[in-house]
């Protein structure tokens, strides 16, 4: 089956979730593999999360607000997702040590992991072209994937709002 989910807690599925305008991750398919640097030093890649489901979100940068809330979010729910056999990974495109200093400042429980090259993220689909205040620009469209011990995708939130989000993901991992 192939569906999409959005932010909204009432959206019903609709057929494809395209994230990106070159290219498409959808429910039932594959994610797609990475191998990126992570917090703390080392790499993190998909197959480290073999066997257990992943919630994989990007944000746009960090130590912005939206950022910030999600990421403390998610790392203060982070025991019940391990209840719920998921392990949490955020990725953006900024640098390892910028990266490092935001875990730090704000005592982040979760892992953080840097695609500056974006090819991770443009196999995502969530490098997109975004437009503020009349400029456009590239950047990370803030969304959320929940990933099966199977490493396919079992959901994918669009889009995200922040508020309640990290709630709402812990909710679908728990039935997933």
């Amino acid at each position: 089956m192939v569906a999409r989910i959005t932010h909204s807690k009432a959206a019903k599925p609709a057929k494809a979730a395209k994230l990106g305008p070159e290219q498409a991750v959808e429910i039932g398919g594959k994610a797609p593999s990475f191998t990126l640097p992570r917090d703390g030093g080392g790499t993190v890649a998909l197959k480290d999360f073999a066997g257990r489901k992943l919630v994989l979100y990007f944000y746009p940068r960090a130590d912005t607000p939206g950022c910030t809330k999600e990421a403390i979010d998610f790392s203060r729910l982070k025991a019940a997702f391990n209840r719920a056999g998921a392990d949490i990974l955020g990725v953006s495109a900024d640098p390892v040590a910028a990266q490092d200093a935001f875990k730090g400042k704000h005592r982040l429980g979760i892992a953080l992991a840097s695609d500056e090259k974006r090819k991770m993220l443009e196999a995502y689909g969530v490098w997109q072209e975004k437009s503020l205040y009349g400029r456009k620009f590239f950047g990370i469209v803030r969304t959320t994937l929940l990933i099966g011990p199977d490493q396919r995708i079992a959901q994918i939130w669009p889009k995200v709002s922040v508020n309640g989000h990290a709630e709402e993901v812990l909710a679908a991992a728990k039935e997933f």
